[in-house]
């Protein structure tokens, strides 16, 4: 006989060995949001997804920093789409070099609002502007849509920025997750055109077209992000397999990492994603490419964003800014 279905009042915890390995605070977070007795995302749709993420972006963030400049506009795509931006910078009427950054979700939730803080406290320490790019989400925008957008962004404010008061000659990309993606799919474009970046920031990007590795088959179940969330978000994204061998999907398979833009990774050991962000981190040594990987242990996919309990998401934030100040030549903002 067949079990029972699983009520949704029956909390699930991951695996005993795997939450054994997470940091206390961690550990409290995970158990915590099994016992919430929430619906799956992917059992949503993706608008549902939309919402639901976006209700609890800033539960586990830091305060959200005060910023003297605040902007907000638009970058056109090149199909003429005017794409939602935000500038964030703790000075005013200064041109500033900037982070183009690019939020993570899966290329399905997440928005320039979902990530405000992050960027904010980014650009606090690190001294520069930064700007967050909403670009068209899946499944109303399949590949490769958001990684012309990212795209799109980048070229515009290398012949825009100093429209919006930003330095063209000192840019860095960087994102989390998809967004990660996005921010190494650029770096390579930028090289091929002859647009120098100063660094690509890199935290726990996705990489690899399948997602086959060891870190994958043991966080399978979690925490935070399923092997079955992973297929979901794909399964909104990409128009066919095919789309997968692609490298700005999955940059692992870029054929050249000669002249990229030096990097700085950042990953989270629990993390399905970390092997693969392991393997980009080589292949861009192995071409010569500079790069500071920091592996964050005990901690899980999105911890950069549970800086008000996770000391480790403090950690990044600092030295994902450190690596911005020395990349861009900029001092931080306030302590």
């Amino acid at each position: 006989m067949a079990p029972p279905p699983r009520r949704w009042s029956e909390p699930v915890l991951p695996d005993p060995q795997v939450l054994a390995s997470l940091t206390p605070a961690m550990r409290g977070i995970v158990s915590g949001m099994a016992r919430l007795e929430r619906e799956p995302m992917q059992s949503k749709t993706p608008e549902e997804a939309r919402q639901s993420y976006e209700s609890g972006a800033e539960v586990l963030e830091i305060d959200r920093p005060v910023m003297p400049r605040v902007h907000d506009f638009h970058i056109p795509a090149r199909d003429g789409t005017p794409l939602p931006a935000r500038l964030v910078a703790p000075h005013d009427d200064v041109s500033l070099p900037a982070l183009l950054y690019f939020h993570g979700g899966g290329f399905t939730v997440g928005s320039v609002a979902s990530h405000d803080i992050l960027c904010r406290e980014l650009a606090r320490r690190a001294g520069c502007a930064v700007i967050s790019l909403d670009y068209r989400l899946a499944p109303q925008h399949r590949f490769p849509t958001a990684s012309d957008d990212a795209w799109d962004a980048l070229q515009w404010l290398a012949r825009h920025g100093e429209s919006i008061h930003i330095d063209p000659t000192r840019l860095a990309v960087g994102g989390d997750s998809a967004g990660g993606t996005l921010a190494a799919g650029c770096a390579h474009l930028a090289r091929d055109a002859g647009l120098r970046l100063a660094l690509q920031l890199l935290i726990y990007p996705g990489c690899s077209a399948r997602q086959d590795t060891a870190s994958h088959r043991r966080f399978a179940q979690g925490p935070i992000i399923s092997a079955g969330l992973i297929q979901w978000f794909f399964g909104q994204y990409v128009r066919s397999d095919a789309d997968r061998d692609d490298w700005r999907f999955a940059p692992l398979l870029a054929p050249d990492f000669d002249g990229l833009a030096p990097a700085w990774i950042g990953l989270a050991e629990c993390d399905p994603l970390v092997d693969e962000g392991i393997e980009y981190a080589d292949r861009l040594r192995a071409a010569g490419v500079p790069v500071d990987l920091e592996i964050y242990r005990g901690v899980t996919h999105e911890f950069v964003k549970m800086g008000r309990i996770v000391a480790e998401a403090r950690q990044a934030h600092a030295a994902a800014a450190a690596a911005l100040r020395g990349a861009l030549g900029t001092e931080p903002a306030s302590p």
